[in-house]
């Protein structure tokens, strides 16, 4: 069974309007999806309107988050990335999650198709695309 770590930048793309193909992860049976406190704070600080914030908070029925940050020392050495990013990737890890999914090219494309820690990281397409 896959755990789903799912990134900000996942949350607020699914809920951005109502048939977002992002949300499809949410119809997948069997998969458990978790984000952390510091994600899901991320995503309520880009959202600009009552409609989104309602969409995120309906979804957001079905995805366990984690509370705090996990110490960032949680990172496998020789993994470089943006002090914004780490807590991602070290709660990715932490939670024991089969896969990270983000959407952030910028700072994650280099790790894409890698696991780190144990933890796979796609970008929601792909993981799709492998179902």
């Amino acid at each position: 069974m896959d755990r789903l770590f799912l990134d900000a930048n996942v949350l607020f793309s699914a809920s951005w309007k109502e048939a977002s193909g992002v949300a499809e992860l949410w119809r997948i049976e069997g998969a458990t999806l978790v984000t952390s406190a510091y994600a899901f704070a991320e995503t309520v600080r880009n959202i600009e309107d009552d409609a989104h914030n309602a969409r995120l908070r309906r979804l957001m029925q079905r995805v366990e988050v984690l509370p705090g940050a996990p110490p960032e020392q949680a990172l496998p050495p020789g993994i470089s990335l943006r002090a914004k990013d780490m807590p991602i990737l070290s709660a990715a890890i932490a939670s024991g999650a089969t896969h990270l999914i983000t959407g952030d090219l910028r700072d994650f494309r280099p790790l894409f198709g890698k696991r780190i820690g144990g933890v796979l990281v796609l970008r929601p397409r792909d993981y799709l695309a492998r179902r």
